[in-house]
């Protein structure tokens, strides 16, 4: 069976392979445009199925079946509610809502193992789709964490967190109050959760918040160091393969 996932967030779009592999499923390629899904399309032989989003960094991913006549079979992978997506269930395998859960996965996946003999007659309506997203559910982020201090509840706005990093297998908020709070999520799972136009996971230990950077510098090996307004405890650098990325994502 081949797999292929059309994801514009690269760390969602590893999230995902690896939750295939977890259940016996290969996705060697990942796409992350319509532009690459549509010279990818041309130039190789298409897949059994395809893991889909709707939003892409280029344009709505409709517009690759306006280009590429594909029968393969898809999955859709969607920020969007429930409600709004009925009614591609009549002419897709399944739906799945991010954050993807792990149940439902597998479920999608055999509703697609089931229609294996007829999958070549599995065919999108992409107009209808265009109705649908006229008017689009927007994506709802954190905007709040509630967290144990003591014997009491704390709610901290995710508007005063300055970055959250990993240290000793826990998960930890700090905020502009110079406080450290233990968190019961990882940093693959808040990827999903934090605004991506506010939080930016700079390697794979730390997320910054934009309106906490007070500076950038050069540092060695083509990163950066990043200041910010109060966090001091330890370095927090861009990795190498993400400069590109946070550098477009400050803009």
């Amino acid at each position: 069976m081949k797999v292929i996932i059309i994801e514009d967030e690269k760390p969602s779009a590893r999230r995902l392979q690896r939750m295939l592999q977890t259940i016996g499923v290969t996705a060697e390629t990942l796409l992350h445009s319509v532009e690459e899904a549509i010279t990818w399309f041309k130039q190789n032989e298409h897949p059994d199925l395809i893991f889909l989003d709707i939003q892409l960094s280029d344009g709505l991913s409709f517009e690759i079946f306006d280009v590429v006549e594909i029968k393969s079979a898809i999955i859709f992978t969607t920020a969007y509610d429930e409600y709004a997506l009925q009614a591609f269930k009549l002419n897709s395998i399944d739906y799945l809502l991010k954050p993807i859960d792990d149940e439902e996965l597998e479920t999608a996946l055999s509703k697609f193992k089931d229609r294996l003999p007829e999958k070549q007659q599995v065919t999108l309506d992409f107009n209808d789709i265009k109705k649908l997203l006229v008017n689009p559910v927007e994506r709802e982020y954190k905007k709040r964490f509630s967290v144990k201090v003591g014997q009491h509840l704390k709610l901290i706005n995710v508007d005063a967190i300055e970055c959250v990093f990993s240290e000793n297998k826990g998960t930890y908020l700090y905020t502009n109050e110079g406080r450290n709070y233990l968190i019961d999520l990882s940093l693959d799972t808040l990827e999903e959760e934090l605004m991506p136009t506010q939080f930016f996971r700079v390697n794979r230990k730390f997320f910054v918040n934009i309106h906490a950077i007070k500076d950038m510098v050069s540092y060695t090996n083509s990163r950066l160091q990043i200041k910010l307004n109060s966090y001091k405890e330890q370095d927090v650098i861009v990795a190498r393969e993400r400069v590109k990325d946070f550098k477009t994502w400050l803009e």
